[in-house]
């Protein structure tokens, strides 16, 4: 039983992961944090989920780290503090190797932790007018634990901009920075996630997963990019999921 949490699945395999802290503008805690691990590992898992969507109610997505969870860590000593940086790391990166498609329904604004949930997500739907900032240094920290993500997703011009001055930004910049994917009125955020799973569901999910594992195993080594890559399609090519899609378009 999840406690800040709600999972639900659909009849298409589509399933829902909504935040629900509302009372605390779903800001993240050590039981959110284990929780939306487990639900990564579970819905990682489970054949029948071809897409996950992250979603939240109310005015905010996230508003970060829970303000009783940074209490704990500013009081920890530096062994518990580095413990629960990696827990929080650990769960971002199992969000992001979900070998499924993981969308953000970005209903509201997003600070400070949530942004990495934003990072590790493969697609970000956001409403307009919704606000999103990275005020670690104004507090004298740094968005360490989310910046392998962030920074990933935004690279490091856009980064910079956003780490040292701690302002907020609009979804326009994120964008551009790569950081979001597509905006809309709130009132269309549904239609707009609908379209894209319904898009998913459409493909091979063996496929979309190799395709996710593809994207993640590219770094700066070019040639073995280009041979993990090749690597990668001859899998595709012998697997039975493509073999039985590909007689079906010749035919």
């Amino acid at each position: 039983m999840t406690e800040t949490i709600l999972i639900a699945t659909d009849g298409e395999g589509i399933a829902t992961v909504t935040l629900n802290r509302p009372d605390k503008h779903h800001a993240m805690n050590a039981r959110m944090i284990a929780e939306l691990t487990e639900a990564a590992a579970e819905l990682g898992g489970d054949p029948g989920v071809r897409a996950v969507v992250l979603a939240s109610t109310g005015p905010s997505f996230c508003a970060g780290g829970d303000l009783e969870w940074m209490r704990a860590q500013q009081e920890a000593d530096r062994a518990g503090k580095i413990v629960e940086a990696g827990k929080l790391s650990a769960m971002l990166a199992a969000l992001d190797a979900l070998p499924k498609p993981l969308i953000a329904r970005v209903q509201g604004n997003v600070f400070g932790g949530g942004v990495g949930l934003l990072a590790v997500s493969d697609l970000a739907i956001a409403a307009e007018g919704i606000r999103i900032a990275l005020t670690e240094t104004r507090l004298g920290l740094i968005p360490a634990t989310i910046g392998p993500f962030v920074v990933g997703r935004m690279g490091q011009g856009f980064a910079r901009q956003v780490f040292f001055t701690g302002n907020t930004f609009g979804p326009d910049f994120g964008v551009r920075s790569g950081l979001i994917h597509e905006v809309c009125p709130a009132e269309a955020l549904d239609e707009r996630v609908a379209k894209r799973t319904a898009a998913i569901l459409k493909t091979a999910p063996g496929a979309v997963a190799a395709a996710k594992a593809l994207c993640l195993g590219i770094g700066t080594d070019q040639k073995a990019d280009i041979a993990r890559s090749i690597e990668a399609l001859a899998d595709c090519w012998e697997s039975d999921e493509a073999q039985e899609r590909i007689r079906a378009f010749l035919g």
